[in-house]
């Protein structure tokens, strides 16, 4: 009996990732794409950038809806970590962003309160843009997004409102003691003498001057509640203090290594957040 090619031969069904701190929006969201786009899968819901990025990397997908304003990493610095690896769609309560930055090719933007009509036609560009990159897959061509990674005036663009958002943002008490239980007494640790923080399954490892200890706190936790002037992720499971980095030492795949001042570990870099060092 000859087989049926053309189950194999079909695409495989678009996929999405759908970000917003507020639970009603992303479902309102999800339930018009889902009678505008039937076969667009949402695999992934995050409730703020940095979770985005990190359920990205788990799991990649073609299209990515990011809230600007969003806790900790917003929506703007989230599309800087994820890069050219997806079509991004801006969801913004402030349609000055939206004038200002996304009115670009590769990029579209929704204000809220939206229907579906515009929902509609953002559907309608982005089923031409994905078309485009399975064409030019086939054709042996590397992927044509020229998103935050892959435009550079695009990217400083992003960068300047990320730093407009963090300015008019309501001043924030940030992090200035990590209490950590050490044997049997509690420790009270200055950030001031961290060098970094490490993800271990549900608790964290912190690296200080005075020796390690373990906190029942998760790293994404942690992250927004440091001082991103002084700490920066550098993994999804890595935060590090940037006045005690050496140096970093890029590879040829995208990550990089970042060694410490008077320190002998080295740790990792990945692609979502080599840009971290780009800038600087």
């Amino acid at each position: 009996m000859p087989t049926d090619s053309t189950q194999t031969d079909m695409p495989a069904a678009p996929t999405a990732l759908v970000a917003d701190d507020e639970p009603l929006l992303r479902e309102r969201l999800i339930a018009h794409l889902q009678r505008l786009w039937p076969e667009l899968q949402v695999v992934a819901q995050a409730r703020s950038g940095r979770e985005a990025v990190e359920l990205f990397d788990e799991q990649p997908c073609d299209v990515v809806f990011l809230d600007i304003h969003m806790p900790g990493l917003n929506g703007l610095e989230a599309a800087r970590a994820i890069g050219m690896r997806a079509l991004v769609v801006f969801v913004t309560a402030y349609e000055q962003h939206a004038l200002s930055a996304f009115e670009r090719g590769a990029l579209d933007y929704l204000v809220k309160p939206f229907d579906e009509a515009r929902l509609g036609a953002t559907v309608q560009r982005l089923r031409e843009r994905l078309a485009e990159r399975v064409r030019a897959r086939s054709a042996g061509v590397g992927p044509d997004g020229t998103t935050a990674r892959g435009d550079p005036a695009l990217g400083a663009l992003l960068e300047q409102l990320s730093e407009q958002l963090r300015n008019q943002a309501a001043p924030r008490k940030h992090l200035q003691w990590i209490k950590a239980s050490v044997g049997p007494s509690l420790r009270l640790i200055p950030v001031d003498e961290v060098f970094f923080l490490r993800s271990d399954e549900k608790y964290t490892l912190v690296v200080w001057a005075g020796g390690e200890a373990l906190i029942r706190k998760t790293i994404r936790e942690l992250a927004d509640e440091l001082d991103p002037e002084r700490f920066v992720q550098i993994h999804r499971s890595v935060l590090v203090a940037l006045p005690y980095v050496s140096h970093v030492v890029r590879s040829g795949n995208e990550t990089a290594e970042v060694h410490l001042r008077g320190r002998t570990e080295v740790l990792p870099v990945s692609r979502s957040w080599l840009h971290v060092f780009r800038q600087m």
